[in-house]
């Protein structure tokens, strides 16, 4: 039996029956930063990879993944409903891991990225806001997954 969604109409969002809306209170924070995440990494990475790939194309290249993760993440907390928070919670917990090997490796030897990526150094160059955004994502991918607080498991929210 398919899960009914139900619009609304201020946010142009979904949210599953049970379930916390993901753009809505604290998702939209985090829709605000993926927002911004995606189009400075993106924008970032096509200019490096266009004119410079050649000086460091797997920091490019790095750039360039993590700008299409975040990507995914904006349009899934956009979206809302419970396929879009799968998505996320899959999206957000490779970003850290991506946050958190990329880190490592430019510690470990920093020869291999002669430039920065957005993960380099677990974030360094953006306030550490990369490593810090994935966790509070999933934090909130995981609240906002469980039923409203006096509702059944299942069963459709009051309006």
């Amino acid at each position: 039996m398919a899960q009914r969604q139900t619009p609304d109409a201020a946010a142009g969002t979904t949210a599953e029956p049970g379930g916390t809306r993901l753009g809505q209170g604290p998702g939209r924070l985090l829709l605000w930063f993926y927002g911004v995440f995606t189009v400075a990494a993106l924008s970032r990475s096509i200019v490096q990879i266009s004119t410079k790939f050649s000086d460091a194309p797997l920091a490019y290249l790095l750039s360039l993944a993590a700008g299409v993760v975040y990507a995914v993440i904006t349009v899934a907390l956009w979206r809302g409903g419970e396929q879009a928070r799968k998505v996320a919670l899959v999206s957000c917990s490779a970003e850290l891991l991506g946050v958190i090997a990329v880190g490592v490796l430019t510690l470990a030897d920093s020869s291999a990225f002669p430039d920065q990526t957005v993960w380099s150094d677990f974030g360094v160059g953006y306030v550490f806001l990369p490593l810090i955004l994935p966790v509070m994502g999933l934090l909130w991918l995981r609240r906002a997954g469980r039923p409203e607080s006096g509702t059944p498991e299942g069963a459709a929210p009051r309006p």
